[in-house]
Protein backbone atom coordinates (compact mmCIF):
# COMPACT_ATOMS: atom_id res chain seq x y z
CA UNK A 1 0.00 0.00 0.00
CA UNK A 2 1.35 3.43 -0.97
CA UNK A 3 0.91 5.51 2.17
CA UNK A 4 1.96 8.66 0.33
CA UNK A 5 -1.41 8.65 -1.36
CA UNK A 6 -3.07 9.23 2.02
CA UNK A 7 -1.08 12.37 2.81
CA UNK A 8 -3.34 14.83 0.91
CA UNK A 9 -6.45 13.33 2.57
CA UNK A 10 -4.81 13.43 5.97
CA UNK A 11 -3.71 17.01 5.36
CA UNK A 12 -7.26 18.01 4.45
CA UNK A 13 -8.60 16.26 7.55
CA UNK A 14 -6.03 17.97 9.76
CA UNK A 15 -6.85 21.38 8.26
CA UNK A 16 -10.56 20.80 8.85
CA UNK A 17 -9.97 19.59 12.41
CA UNK A 18 -7.79 22.58 13.30
CA UNK A 19 -10.31 25.04 11.83
CA UNK A 20 -13.13 23.37 13.74
CA UNK A 21 -11.22 23.41 17.03
CA UNK A 22 -10.31 27.08 16.60
CA UNK A 23 -13.91 28.07 15.80
CA UNK A 24 -15.38 26.01 18.62
CA UNK A 25 -12.78 27.18 21.15
CA UNK A 26 -13.51 30.84 20.42
CA UNK A 27 -17.26 30.34 20.70
CA UNK A 28 -17.02 28.24 23.88
CA UNK A 29 -14.57 30.67 25.48
CA UNK A 30 -16.93 33.60 24.83
CA UNK A 31 -19.95 31.61 26.07
CA UNK A 32 -18.28 30.49 29.29
CA UNK A 33 -16.76 33.91 29.87
CA UNK A 34 -20.29 35.31 29.79
CA UNK A 35 -21.25 32.94 32.61
CA UNK A 36 -18.05 33.76 34.50
CA UNK A 37 -18.03 37.54 34.28
CA UNK A 38 -21.74 38.07 35.00
CA UNK A 39 -21.47 35.57 37.85
CA UNK A 40 -18.52 37.52 39.25
CA UNK A 41 -20.40 40.81 38.88
CA UNK A 42 -23.33 39.17 40.68
CA UNK A 43 -21.18 38.09 43.62
CA UNK A 44 -20.75 34.43 42.59
CA UNK A 45 -17.24 33.05 42.83
CA UNK A 46 -15.78 30.80 40.11
CA UNK A 47 -13.35 28.08 41.19
CA UNK A 48 -12.44 26.85 37.69
CA UNK A 49 -12.64 28.25 34.16
CA UNK A 50 -11.72 25.44 31.76
CA UNK A 51 -11.31 25.50 28.02
CA UNK A 52 -11.63 21.83 27.11
CA UNK A 53 -12.20 18.68 29.17
CA UNK A 54 -10.01 15.95 30.55
CA UNK A 55 -6.39 16.12 31.73
CA UNK A 56 -5.17 19.65 32.38
CA UNK A 57 -2.38 20.78 30.05
CA UNK A 58 -1.78 24.21 31.55
CA UNK A 59 -3.33 26.25 34.35
CA UNK A 60 -2.95 29.45 36.36
CA UNK A 61 -4.76 30.63 39.46
CA UNK A 62 -5.61 34.33 39.61
CA UNK A 63 -5.80 36.57 42.67
CA UNK A 64 -9.52 35.85 43.08
CA UNK A 65 -8.84 32.13 43.44
CA UNK A 66 -10.14 31.11 40.00
CA UNK A 67 -8.05 28.48 38.24
CA UNK A 68 -7.86 29.15 34.49
CA UNK A 69 -6.95 26.01 32.60
CA UNK A 70 -6.60 24.45 29.18
CA UNK A 71 -7.52 20.76 29.04
CA UNK A 72 -6.61 18.02 26.60
CA UNK A 73 -9.92 17.62 24.76
CA UNK A 74 -10.83 21.00 23.17
CA UNK A 75 -14.45 20.17 22.34
CA UNK A 76 -16.15 22.36 24.89
CA UNK A 77 -15.49 24.04 28.21
CA UNK A 78 -17.08 24.96 31.50
CA UNK A 79 -17.08 27.24 34.52
CA UNK A 80 -17.28 25.52 37.89
CA UNK A 81 -18.64 27.92 40.44
CA UNK A 82 -17.96 27.71 44.15
CA UNK A 83 -20.08 24.97 45.72
CA UNK A 84 -20.72 23.13 42.43
CA UNK A 85 -20.23 19.37 42.56
CA UNK A 86 -19.30 19.07 38.88
CA UNK A 87 -18.74 20.95 35.62
CA UNK A 88 -22.50 21.08 34.93
CA UNK A 89 -23.07 23.14 38.11
CA UNK A 90 -24.77 20.26 39.89
CA UNK A 91 -25.52 20.75 43.55
CA UNK A 92 -24.60 17.23 44.53
CA UNK A 93 -24.04 16.88 48.29
CA UNK A 94 -25.21 19.03 51.17
CA UNK A 95 -21.86 20.77 51.71
CA UNK A 96 -23.42 24.10 50.79
CA UNK A 97 -25.65 23.84 53.88
CA UNK A 98 -22.59 23.84 56.15
CA UNK A 99 -21.21 27.09 54.69
CA UNK A 100 -21.49 30.43 56.39
CA UNK A 101 -24.09 32.82 54.93
CA UNK A 102 -21.31 34.92 53.38
CA UNK A 103 -19.65 31.93 51.71
CA UNK A 104 -22.98 30.49 50.62
CA UNK A 105 -23.82 33.79 48.93
CA UNK A 106 -20.75 33.29 46.76
CA UNK A 107 -22.07 29.97 45.38
CA UNK A 108 -24.33 29.62 42.36
CA UNK A 109 -26.96 27.72 44.36
CA UNK A 110 -26.88 30.08 47.32
CA UNK A 111 -27.10 33.31 45.33
CA UNK A 112 -30.36 35.25 44.88
CA UNK A 113 -32.61 34.16 42.03
CA UNK A 114 -31.82 37.23 39.93
CA UNK A 115 -28.07 36.54 40.15
CA UNK A 116 -28.47 32.89 39.17
CA UNK A 117 -30.75 33.71 36.23
CA UNK A 118 -28.47 36.49 34.99
CA UNK A 119 -25.42 34.21 35.20
CA UNK A 120 -27.12 31.43 33.26
CA UNK A 121 -28.52 33.79 30.62
CA UNK A 122 -25.17 35.49 30.11
CA UNK A 123 -23.62 32.57 28.20
CA UNK A 124 -26.01 32.66 25.21
CA UNK A 125 -26.16 36.46 25.36
CA UNK A 126 -22.39 36.72 25.01
CA UNK A 127 -22.58 34.44 21.96
CA UNK A 128 -25.08 36.85 20.43
CA UNK A 129 -22.93 39.83 21.37
CA UNK A 130 -19.91 38.23 19.69
CA UNK A 131 -21.94 37.70 16.51
CA UNK A 132 -23.30 41.24 16.49
CA UNK A 133 -19.83 42.73 16.98
CA UNK A 134 -18.32 40.60 14.20
CA UNK A 135 -21.12 41.40 11.75
CA UNK A 136 -20.98 45.09 12.66
CA UNK A 137 -17.22 45.08 12.18
CA UNK A 138 -17.60 43.57 8.73
CA UNK A 139 -20.05 46.23 7.64
CA UNK A 140 -17.91 49.03 9.06
CA UNK A 141 -14.80 47.74 7.25
CA UNK A 142 -16.45 46.76 3.97
CA UNK A 143 -19.10 49.48 4.01
CA UNK A 144 -22.69 49.35 2.81
CA UNK A 145 -23.92 50.33 -0.63
CA UNK A 146 -24.97 53.92 -1.14
CA UNK A 147 -28.66 54.55 -1.77
CA UNK A 148 -28.12 55.44 -5.43
CA UNK A 149 -26.72 52.87 -7.92
CA UNK A 150 -23.19 54.21 -8.24
CA UNK A 151 -20.18 52.28 -9.55
CA UNK A 152 -17.44 51.83 -6.99
CA UNK A 153 -15.21 49.47 -8.98
CA UNK A 154 -15.57 47.42 -12.15
CA UNK A 155 -15.28 43.65 -12.04
CA UNK A 156 -13.20 41.74 -14.62
CA UNK A 157 -15.50 40.33 -17.32
CA UNK A 158 -15.04 38.78 -20.76
CA UNK A 159 -17.05 41.67 -22.20
CA UNK A 160 -15.49 45.10 -22.20
CA UNK A 161 -16.62 47.48 -19.46
CA UNK A 162 -14.23 50.21 -20.58
CA UNK A 163 -17.11 52.61 -21.26
CA UNK A 164 -17.81 52.79 -17.51
CA UNK A 165 -15.78 54.56 -14.86
CA UNK A 166 -15.80 54.38 -11.07
CA UNK A 167 -18.10 57.10 -9.79
CA UNK A 168 -20.60 56.74 -12.65
CA UNK A 169 -24.15 56.89 -11.37
CA UNK A 170 -26.55 54.68 -13.32
CA UNK A 171 -29.65 56.80 -13.93
CA UNK A 172 -31.39 54.50 -16.44
CA UNK A 173 -31.17 50.98 -17.88
CA UNK A 174 -32.67 50.38 -21.33
CA UNK A 175 -34.38 53.76 -21.01
CA UNK A 176 -36.02 52.97 -17.65
CA UNK A 177 -35.06 55.29 -14.73
CA UNK A 178 -33.11 53.89 -11.80
CA UNK A 179 -33.18 56.63 -9.15
CA UNK A 180 -32.21 54.19 -6.38
CA UNK A 181 -31.08 50.59 -5.91
CA UNK A 182 -34.62 49.32 -5.37
CA UNK A 183 -35.67 50.80 -8.72
CA UNK A 184 -32.62 49.23 -10.40
CA UNK A 185 -33.61 45.78 -9.15
CA UNK A 186 -37.18 46.34 -10.35
CA UNK A 187 -35.92 47.31 -13.82
CA UNK A 188 -33.67 44.25 -13.99
CA UNK A 189 -36.58 41.98 -13.01
CA UNK A 190 -38.42 43.08 -16.16
CA UNK A 191 -35.34 43.06 -18.40
CA UNK A 192 -34.84 40.19 -20.84
CA UNK A 193 -31.38 38.61 -20.83
CA UNK A 194 -29.15 40.04 -23.56
CA UNK A 195 -25.46 40.11 -24.42
CA UNK A 196 -25.39 43.91 -24.19
CA UNK A 197 -27.61 46.56 -22.60
CA UNK A 198 -27.79 50.33 -22.99
CA UNK A 199 -27.17 52.40 -19.87
CA UNK A 200 -27.55 56.07 -19.10
CA UNK A 201 -24.94 57.20 -16.59
CA UNK A 202 -24.30 60.50 -14.92
CA UNK A 203 -20.64 61.50 -15.06
CA UNK A 204 -19.24 64.86 -14.01
CA UNK A 205 -22.71 66.40 -14.13
CA UNK A 206 -23.54 65.14 -17.65
CA UNK A 207 -25.62 62.19 -18.81
CA UNK A 208 -24.00 59.71 -21.18
CA UNK A 209 -25.38 56.66 -22.97
CA UNK A 210 -23.02 53.68 -22.88
CA UNK A 211 -23.29 50.00 -23.78
CA UNK A 212 -22.33 47.33 -21.27
CA UNK A 213 -23.06 43.78 -20.12
CA UNK A 214 -26.31 42.59 -18.63
CA UNK A 215 -26.62 44.13 -15.10
CA UNK A 216 -26.46 40.74 -13.40
CA UNK A 217 -24.16 38.65 -15.61
CA UNK A 218 -23.54 34.94 -14.90
CA UNK A 219 -20.75 35.97 -12.56
CA UNK A 220 -19.70 33.99 -9.48
CA UNK A 221 -19.63 36.51 -6.64
CA UNK A 222 -19.32 33.94 -3.85
CA UNK A 223 -19.05 30.17 -3.46
CA UNK A 224 -20.80 28.55 -0.51
CA UNK A 225 -18.89 25.92 1.50
CA UNK A 226 -19.79 22.25 1.11
CA UNK A 227 -21.56 22.69 -2.24
CA UNK A 228 -21.25 21.27 -5.72
CA UNK A 229 -19.64 24.49 -6.95
CA UNK A 230 -16.91 24.39 -4.32
CA UNK A 231 -16.16 20.72 -4.92
CA UNK A 232 -16.01 21.37 -8.68
CA UNK A 233 -13.45 24.15 -8.13
CA UNK A 234 -15.49 27.23 -9.07
CA UNK A 235 -14.04 30.45 -7.65
CA UNK A 236 -15.30 33.99 -7.01
CA UNK A 237 -14.75 36.01 -10.17
CA UNK A 238 -15.52 33.13 -12.54
CA UNK A 239 -17.97 33.91 -15.32
CA UNK A 240 -20.20 31.13 -16.71
CA UNK A 241 -20.19 31.52 -20.49
CA UNK A 242 -22.32 28.51 -21.42
CA UNK A 243 -24.15 25.56 -19.87
CA UNK A 244 -24.24 22.31 -21.86
CA UNK A 245 -23.05 24.28 -24.87
CA UNK A 246 -25.83 26.89 -24.61
CA UNK A 247 -24.46 30.45 -24.22
CA UNK A 248 -25.90 32.52 -21.39
CA UNK A 249 -25.59 36.20 -20.56
CA UNK A 250 -27.56 36.57 -17.31
CA UNK A 251 -27.33 34.97 -13.88
CA UNK A 252 -31.07 34.35 -14.01
CA UNK A 253 -30.54 32.03 -17.01
CA UNK A 254 -28.04 29.99 -15.01
CA UNK A 255 -30.45 29.85 -12.06
CA UNK A 256 -33.27 28.61 -14.30
CA UNK A 257 -31.12 25.94 -15.95
CA UNK A 258 -29.87 24.66 -12.60
CA UNK A 259 -33.35 24.77 -11.10
CA UNK A 260 -34.78 22.69 -13.97
CA UNK A 261 -31.86 20.24 -14.08
CA UNK A 262 -33.48 17.65 -11.79
CA UNK A 263 -29.99 16.90 -10.52
CA UNK A 264 -28.51 16.06 -13.92
CA UNK A 265 -24.81 16.78 -14.38
CA UNK A 266 -24.14 20.09 -16.13
CA UNK A 267 -21.14 20.99 -18.28
CA UNK A 268 -20.10 24.59 -17.72
CA UNK A 269 -17.85 26.71 -19.87
CA UNK A 270 -16.11 29.07 -17.43
CA UNK A 271 -14.10 32.22 -18.08
CA UNK A 272 -11.34 32.84 -15.56
CA UNK A 273 -8.56 35.41 -15.88
CA UNK A 274 -8.83 35.46 -19.67
CA UNK A 275 -8.88 31.68 -20.07
CA UNK A 276 -11.80 29.35 -20.75
CA UNK A 277 -12.18 26.24 -18.58
CA UNK A 278 -14.57 23.30 -18.63
CA UNK A 279 -16.25 22.31 -15.37
CA UNK A 280 -18.76 19.52 -14.75
CA UNK A 281 -20.94 19.43 -11.64
CA UNK A 282 -24.23 18.02 -10.38
CA UNK A 283 -26.76 20.33 -8.72
CA UNK A 284 -27.97 19.29 -5.29
CA UNK A 285 -31.44 19.42 -3.86
CA UNK A 286 -31.55 21.95 -1.00
CA UNK A 287 -34.17 23.58 1.22
CA UNK A 288 -34.03 27.37 1.33
CA UNK A 289 -35.87 29.83 3.63
CA UNK A 290 -38.38 32.11 1.94
CA UNK A 291 -39.37 35.67 2.80
CA UNK A 292 -42.68 34.56 4.31
CA UNK A 293 -40.95 32.32 6.87
CA UNK A 294 -41.43 29.07 4.94
CA UNK A 295 -39.06 26.94 2.90
CA UNK A 296 -38.76 25.98 -0.72
CA UNK A 297 -36.85 23.05 -2.22
CA UNK A 298 -34.64 23.84 -5.21
CA UNK A 299 -31.76 22.42 -7.17
CA UNK A 300 -28.65 24.48 -6.45
CA UNK A 301 -24.93 24.46 -7.18
CA UNK A 302 -23.94 26.78 -4.34
CA UNK A 303 -22.98 30.12 -5.86
CA UNK A 304 -24.35 33.64 -5.59
CA UNK A 305 -24.18 36.33 -8.22
CA UNK A 306 -24.00 40.08 -8.31
CA UNK A 307 -23.87 43.19 -10.45
CA UNK A 308 -21.12 43.65 -13.02
CA UNK A 309 -19.67 46.29 -10.73
CA UNK A 310 -18.97 46.65 -7.04
CA UNK A 311 -21.32 49.36 -5.73
CA UNK A 312 -19.94 52.51 -4.22
CA UNK A 313 -20.08 52.17 -0.45
CA UNK A 314 -20.30 54.34 2.60
CA UNK A 315 -19.12 53.58 6.11
CA UNK A 316 -22.01 53.14 8.55
CA UNK A 317 -21.70 54.62 12.02
CA UNK A 318 -21.27 52.32 15.03
CA UNK A 319 -24.95 52.44 15.98
CA UNK A 320 -26.13 51.66 12.44
CA UNK A 321 -23.55 48.88 12.09
CA UNK A 322 -24.65 47.31 15.37
CA UNK A 323 -28.25 47.50 14.19
CA UNK A 324 -27.33 45.70 10.97
CA UNK A 325 -25.43 43.12 13.01
CA UNK A 326 -28.44 42.56 15.26
CA UNK A 327 -30.68 42.11 12.22
CA UNK A 328 -28.28 39.42 10.97
CA UNK A 329 -28.56 37.34 14.14
CA UNK A 330 -32.34 37.85 14.16
CA UNK A 331 -32.50 36.47 10.61
CA UNK A 332 -30.26 33.51 11.48
CA UNK A 333 -32.31 32.73 14.58
CA UNK A 334 -35.64 33.05 12.78
CA UNK A 335 -34.64 30.82 9.87
CA UNK A 336 -33.03 28.26 12.20
CA UNK A 337 -36.18 27.88 14.30
CA UNK A 338 -38.34 27.80 11.18
CA UNK A 339 -36.06 25.14 9.69
CA UNK A 340 -36.27 22.96 12.79
CA UNK A 341 -40.06 23.25 12.81
CA UNK A 342 -40.27 22.32 9.14
CA UNK A 343 -38.03 19.30 9.76
CA UNK A 344 -40.16 18.15 12.69
CA UNK A 345 -43.34 18.45 10.61
CA UNK A 346 -41.72 16.70 7.64
CA UNK A 347 -42.04 19.69 5.34
CA UNK A 348 -38.32 19.58 4.56
CA UNK A 349 -35.69 16.87 4.80
CA UNK A 350 -34.22 16.08 8.21
CA UNK A 351 -30.85 15.92 6.45
CA UNK A 352 -30.73 19.71 6.87
CA UNK A 353 -29.70 19.06 10.48
CA UNK A 354 -25.96 18.49 10.58
CA UNK A 355 -23.75 17.27 13.40
CA UNK A 356 -20.12 17.77 14.41
CA UNK A 357 -18.67 16.28 11.23
CA UNK A 358 -20.77 18.51 8.99
CA UNK A 359 -19.95 21.59 11.08
CA UNK A 360 -16.25 20.70 11.05
CA UNK A 361 -16.27 20.28 7.27
CA UNK A 362 -18.01 23.62 6.85
CA UNK A 363 -15.53 25.33 9.16
CA UNK A 364 -12.63 23.91 7.15
CA UNK A 365 -14.22 24.99 3.88
CA UNK A 366 -14.86 28.50 5.26
CA UNK A 367 -11.26 28.76 6.48
CA UNK A 368 -9.99 27.70 3.04
CA UNK A 369 -11.78 30.71 1.54
CA UNK A 370 -9.85 33.14 3.69
CA UNK A 371 -9.86 34.79 7.10
CA UNK A 372 -12.93 36.91 6.34
CA UNK A 373 -15.06 33.91 5.41
CA UNK A 374 -13.86 31.99 8.47
CA UNK A 375 -14.60 34.84 10.88
CA UNK A 376 -18.06 35.29 9.34
CA UNK A 377 -18.68 31.56 9.83
CA UNK A 378 -17.61 31.82 13.48
CA UNK A 379 -20.17 34.61 13.98
CA UNK A 380 -22.91 32.52 12.39
CA UNK A 381 -21.98 29.46 14.45
CA UNK A 382 -21.85 31.56 17.62
CA UNK A 383 -25.45 32.66 16.96
CA UNK A 384 -26.49 29.03 16.47
CA UNK A 385 -24.76 27.94 19.70
CA UNK A 386 -26.39 30.76 21.65
CA UNK A 387 -29.80 29.86 20.23
CA UNK A 388 -29.37 26.14 20.92
CA UNK A 389 -28.44 26.83 24.54
CA UNK A 390 -31.67 28.77 25.01
CA UNK A 391 -33.82 25.77 24.16
CA UNK A 392 -35.87 24.79 27.27
CA UNK A 393 -34.08 21.45 27.64
CA UNK A 394 -32.67 20.45 31.04
CA UNK A 395 -28.82 20.43 31.03
CA UNK A 396 -28.90 23.41 28.64
CA UNK A 397 -29.00 27.02 29.81
CA UNK A 398 -32.60 27.32 28.63
CA UNK A 399 -33.60 24.44 30.88
CA UNK A 400 -31.99 26.10 33.90
CA UNK A 401 -33.83 29.32 33.06
CA UNK A 402 -37.11 27.38 33.06
CA UNK A 403 -36.26 26.09 36.54
CA UNK A 404 -35.54 29.64 37.67
CA UNK A 405 -38.83 30.81 36.17
CA UNK A 406 -40.62 28.06 38.09
CA UNK A 407 -38.93 29.21 41.27
CA UNK A 408 -39.86 32.82 40.57
CA UNK A 409 -43.53 31.91 40.07
CA UNK A 410 -43.95 29.35 42.88
CA UNK A 411 -41.48 30.80 45.36
CA UNK A 412 -39.43 27.58 45.60
CA UNK A 413 -37.18 25.62 43.20
CA UNK A 414 -38.12 22.19 41.83
CA UNK A 415 -37.35 19.34 44.19
CA UNK A 416 -33.99 17.62 43.99
CA UNK A 417 -35.68 14.43 42.81
CA UNK A 418 -37.54 16.26 40.05
CA UNK A 419 -34.34 18.00 39.00
CA UNK A 420 -32.44 14.71 38.76
CA UNK A 421 -35.17 13.14 36.66
CA UNK A 422 -35.52 16.15 34.36
CA UNK A 423 -31.74 16.47 33.95
CA UNK A 424 -31.51 12.78 33.03
CA UNK A 425 -34.31 13.12 30.51
CA UNK A 426 -32.73 16.26 29.06
CA UNK A 427 -29.32 14.61 28.78
CA UNK A 428 -30.85 11.59 27.05
CA UNK A 429 -32.70 13.86 24.60
CA UNK A 430 -29.54 15.82 23.87
CA UNK A 431 -27.51 12.66 23.27
CA UNK A 432 -30.25 11.32 20.98
CA UNK A 433 -30.20 14.57 18.99
CA UNK A 434 -26.42 14.42 18.68
CA UNK A 435 -26.54 10.80 17.49
CA UNK A 436 -29.23 11.70 14.96
CA UNK A 437 -27.22 14.67 13.68
CA UNK A 438 -24.08 12.52 13.47
CA UNK A 439 -25.98 9.90 11.46
CA UNK A 440 -26.99 12.67 9.06
CA UNK A 441 -23.31 13.57 8.67
CA UNK A 442 -22.50 9.97 7.79
CA UNK A 443 -25.43 8.94 5.64
CA UNK A 444 -27.14 11.99 4.15
CA UNK A 445 -25.98 13.06 0.67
Amino acid sequence: MDISGLIPSFGGFLYTAVAFVIALSIIVAVHEFGHYIVGRWSGIRADVFSLGFGPVLASRTDRRGTRWQIAAFPLGGYVRFHGDSDASSGRGDDSIETMSPEERRQTLHGAPLWARAATVLAGPMFNFILSILVFAGFFMVQGVATDTPTIGALKPLPESVAHFEPGDRIVAIAGKPTPDNAALFDVVDGLSPAATVDYTVERAGSDLTVTGPYPFPPLVDAVQPQTAAMEAGLEPGDVILAVDGKPISAFSQLRDIVGNSDGKALDLSVWRDGKTLSVTLKPRRMDLPTADGGFETRWLIGISGGLFYAPQTRTPGPVEALGIGASQIWYIGKTSISGLWHMVTGAISSCNLRGPIGIAETSGAAASQGAGSFIWFIAMLSTAVGLLNLFPVPVLDGGHLVFHLWEGVTGKPPSERALRILMSVGLAALIALMVFALSNDLFCP
